[in-house]
């Protein structure tokens, strides 16, 4: 089922960027195009890579945490005592899963709305007229992959 997702997505794209193209070369007005590998630029980012190394350290905080949890459980012979100690510890451990993954997205969006601003200023201080994802051109536009990647770090 995801392939045809992913299929049916790349086919819309390139079905989208083919109508673009169509509009723009019937248009009198010429129009400069940019193309830009937007993954190739996400790597390269030193903030997405403080963020995935900030994620591994909390990840491994989280399982140093359940790894407390469960030797705590396991010490407890009470069975009610032992219940009430799983509850407590699975709520905490929803918690900070959840703040986790809160704090994870913020940051991610924001780092989004950078590598945007980046692309956006590349495109303008080249009067760029439109940028898409290189993944999506067949053949054409000029990069600027290399221009990004330098804005942005």
């Amino acid at each position: 089922m995801d392939n045809k997702i992913k299929i049916l997505t790349v086919g819309l794209c390139t079905f989208a960027a083919g109508v673009t193209f169509a509009n723009f070369a019937m248009s009198d007005v010429p129009s400069k195009i940019a193309v830009v590998d937007v993954q190739q630029v996400v790597n390269s980012s030193s903030q997405v890579q403080a963020l995935k190394k900030e994620h591994q350290a909390k990840a491994k905080d989280l399982i140093s945490f359940v790894e407390k949890a469960r030797k705590d459980v396991a010490a407890t012979t009470d069975p009610k005592k032992k219940q009430a100690l799983e509850e407590k510890y699975n709520k905490e451990l929803s918690s900070k899963k959840a703040a986790m993954d809160k704090n994870y997205a913020s940051k991610l969006a924001n780092i989004d709305k950078v590598i945007s601003a980046k692309i956006t200023e590349q495109a303008k201080a080249g009067n760029y007229d439109i940028v898409i994802a290189k993944g999506v051109v067949l053949y054409g536009g000029s990069d600027i992959t290399d221009a990004v990647k330098k804005a942005v770090k």
